[in-house]
Order: C-alpha cells, then structure tokens, then sequence
C-alpha cells in the first residue's frame, strides 16, 4: 500500500515511518521545510516539500496512494492564527485533496476530548480547531478512522494500549501512537470509527480488533 503523511517530520510520523516500511508499505512524506527532506529519505520516505499553509490545492503534492494519514500540527509554540490554518485547515485540505485524487482511506491523527475546553486561549483554540477537522473528515464521506491519544510522551513505546470511544485522560507513547496508526491502516474494518487512546495492558492489534466488534 502506499500511504501519504502530512507532517512527515513531526515525533509520531518519523516513527511511524518505519514501522509501516516494515509492514511493506510505501511511504511519501510532506514536509513544510525542505531541510527535513534529507532526514525523510535517510528514512526510506519519498519527501515531498508541502507548505499546506501556502496552498489551497495540495492535490499535486499528495499524488496517488491507497491512504493518506495526517499528523502534521502547529506545535505547542504556535499562537491562536496557526492553530486554524494547519490544525483545522491543514487536515480539511487533505481530505479535499484525497477526495480529489481518488483515495478513499483517510487516518486522522486527533486528540482526546475536543468537547471539554480548557487551558489558555491557545490550546481552547486548538480544541476547537481540531473539532471541527474532525467533523469535516467525518462528513466527507471517505474511509476515515480518528485517533484521539492522550497526552504524548517520548517514553520508549510498550505495545500496549487502552482504546475506546470516551476514555479518561491519559498518556501515550508516541511509539504507540505510530504502532496503533499502522494497525489502523492494516485493518479496513476501522473505517468509520473514532476512538481514544491511552497507554492500557491490551496488545495493539488485540485493542484494535476488539475496537471493530464494538
């Protein structure tokens, strides 16, 4: 399968790389700053140098592929105006894109409970703006699954998760997220749900089978 990543070079993406060259997948890599590309083909990722924030049409960037997953973010640097051009905008642009290119799998990479404002403006906003990407991709009518992790960690990942439709807060590998968006897209039954995750005692493709029989 080939698969597109918007946000090639954040944590979770540079781990999810490799995990699915090992599942024999082919992995393109968009990537805002072309001094990352070095880092993506070290990775065995084809980089794509893809400013989402510049174009309404990132179509040509994306190209043609079974799946696209996105994992691109603002950061936690970023003020309240980046939060809606990637955060938001970013994600609705890859579904129009994928929608355009005839790709029906769609990964979101999300986060837990969008419902429940809190912190300073900025992250109120992120909520917000993650929110809406979310419902956009649910009424896009592609193949869409969203995982919603806690909060991320660099810890080393355990293979072992908690997944499920409205978890408490928690944490998660980073590791574990790349592992769990592998998973996903191995598993086409995932299609059309959306789910929490946190670190659990439950083996990845266990958490995920038992997720698709609800």
């Amino acid at each position: 399968m080939r698969v597109v990543v918007l946000g090639a070079h954040g944590k979770i993406a540079r781990h999810l790389h490799g995990k699915l060259s090992a599942r024999g997948h082919s992995v393109r890599g968009l990537v805002r700053n072309p001094d990352h590309v070095a880092d993506l083909e070290a990775a065995g990722v084809e980089p794509v140098v893809c400013d989402v924030e510049a174009h309404d049409d990132i179509s040509e960037a994306v190209g043609q592929a079974e799946a696209v997953v996105f994992a691109a973010g603002a950061g936690p640097g970023s003020g309240v105006a980046r939060k809606w051009t990637v955060d938001r905008d970013g994600a609705i642009k890859l579904l129009e894109a994928a929608r355009k290119n005839g790709i029906r799998r769609y990964v979101m990479v999300s986060a837990m409970h969008l419902d429940q404002p809190r912190g300073d403006e900025v992250f109120r906003t992120y909520l917000r703006a993650k929110a809406e990407a979310d419902e956009a991709l649910r009424e896009s009518g592609l193949d869409y699954t969203i995982v919603k992790p806690g909060r991320l960690t660099d810890e080393p990942g355990t293979g072992r998760v908690a997944l499920g439709p409205d978890l408490p807060r928690g944490e998660i590998p980073r590791e574990d997220v790349a592992s769990v968006l592998a998973e996903v897209l191995d598993t086409p039954a995932t299609a059309g749900h959306s789910f929490d995750l946190v670190a659990g005692e439950t083996p990845i493709r266990d958490a995920v089978e038992a997720v698709v029989r609800g």
